[in-house]
């Protein structure tokens, strides 16, 4: 071969080659990798959603007290409506992560936000009861439902296939940092001004993220080319999926024969009734009763806020590397013990063993979450997200049982000491029944009961 015969395949092969590495670069999920993953920042922009929203969540507890001195409504009827928010919150969420398969998570969110705003700034014109209950109760606790943690569950599954324990973590403790932001804040507004320019202030926060998950968020890795984070494989975009309310209804009755169901739903019940039910409800009420200030038991709250997160990601961490079961009974059992010394400890000023509690039932607050979820993927797969909506609705069911209950027991016995000692002694038999749920063999069926 001649030199120049050399020169022109020569040539002819490094023209293929670009070609061939150009065509390759076209193909999804083979593109130059960005140093940082797009997929953290889909989780920043989730993680930002829930702190927006987390807004509403802080209310409630704070409302009890003005609501009964204005209206004379009794805390019975108050507890209702933030229990129907609650039970809504929860059986929404099912739904909700069927509806993101559907239609994709970006326009679920967004729509979830301006229900959330419009039903809190419709509160600041309501006269009777009923309208509370149709404002918070149905509007914020509908739209509340679909930015629950099935949310953070979609997101997970979707863009992670490594670090889901840790990502789960920072997501579910997202509410807890939107906690702190406003509880102080609101609990302000409230002693200084009134009721509602905090309601206003929570709907204006909602309203604030819309734009945000519009224009930033992204409903799967395929849609910008890339592969899950630590997949090894490009991850096609699965088609939208047609009926979403009987698909959710179908993963329900399917789970529901199976043991490991009934128990993570069990127990993540207890949590809701120890966790939002309880302590989030009823606790600055409560305190109040005992002499200390709406803005300092609400500081409390918020302080709980903080190491919440704390717990939260390092509950993550721990499910990535220890059995999910044993850490959920380690999470209820502290808990159940924490509330049994409460009432001893609320008094008018805050002191040292207070302070201590606060701490400590931070850490464990929704430690319970990403074990929880864990379990959910572990037993059911490709359906682990509409089956932890179902074990989430569970969740608050029993908070909304416990915020009426609470009410009404405050109501006939003028304490909430009850309250406090029953709630401990549920955490103690949550913990024995995540003992119970058995772990599923590889390749093998649907673990049962133990």
């Amino acid at each position: 071969m001649t030199t120049t015969e050399t020169s022109d395949a020569a040539g002819t092969a490094d023209a293929s080659g670009t070609a061939a590495a150009a065509s390759d670069l076209r193909k999804p999920g083979l593109g130059p990798r960005p140093r940082i993953h797009r997929a953290w920042f889909v989780a920043a922009v989730a993680f930002v959603t829930i702190i927006g929203a987390a807004a509403f969540r802080s209310l409630p507890g704070l409302l009890i007290d003005p609501l009964h001195d204005e209206f004379d409504w009794s805390r019975g009827t108050i507890g209702a409506a933030v229990s129907i928010n609650l039970a809504l919150y929860g059986l929404t969420a099912p739904f909700a992560a069927a509806l993101m398969d559907r239609f994709g998570i970006r326009r679920v969110v967004a729509v979830a936000l301006a229900v959330i705003a419009l039903g809190s700034g419709l509160t600041v014109w309501m006269t009777a009861a009923w309208q509370l209950m149709l404002c918070w109760g149905l509007l914020v606790g509908l739209g509340s439902g679909s930015m629950a943690l099935a949310f953070a569950a979609t997101v997970t599954n979707r863009w992670f296939t490594e670090r889901r324990g840790l990502v789960t973590g920072i997501l579910t403790a997202a509410s807890a940092s939107g906690q702190l932001i406003f509880l102080p804040l609101l609990s302000w507004i409230i002693e200084t001004y009134d009721w509602r320019p905090a309601a206003v202030t929570v709907s204006l926060a909602a309203l604030t993220v819309i734009p945000f998950v519009w224009l930033l968020l992204r409903d799967h890795p395929a849609d910008v080319g890339l592969k899950p984070y630590g997949a090894r494989e490009f991850v096609p975009k699965p088609a939208p999926v047609q009926g979403a309310a009987r698909r959710t209804v179908k993963v329900l009755f399917s789970a529901m024969r199976t043991g490991p169901f009934w128990l993570l739903a069990g127990t993540f019940a207890i949590c809701g009734a120890s966790t939002n039910g309880l302590i989030q409800t009823h606790f600055v009420p409560a305190a109040h009763d005992h002499g200390m200030p709406i803005t300092a038991a609400a500081s409390l709250l918020a302080v709980i806020g903080v190491f919440d997160v704390v717990g939260t990601i390092a509950s993550g961490w721990f499910t990535d590397r220890y059995e999910p079961r044993r850490l959920l009974a380690v999470y209820y059992a502290l808990r159940g013990v924490s509330l049994l010394f409460l009432p001893m400890l609320l008094a008018p000023s805050i002191h040292p063993p207070m302070i201590f509690f606060i701490v400590f039932y931070g850490l464990d607050w929704v430690a319970t979450v990403p074990p929880t979820i864990a379990l959910c993927r572990e037993h059911y797969g490709d359906d682990s997200a509409i089956v932890f909506g179902w074990v989430l609705a569970s969740h608050q069911v029993g908070a909304a049982f416990v915020a009426f209950l609470g009410g009404m027991a405050r109501d006939v016995f003028g304490s909430y000491d009850v309250v406090w000692y029953a709630s401990g002694a549920l955490c103690a038999a949550a913990a024995l029944m995540a003992l119970v749920i058995r772990r599923r063999p590889v390749g093998g069926v649907v673990g049962a009961l133990a």
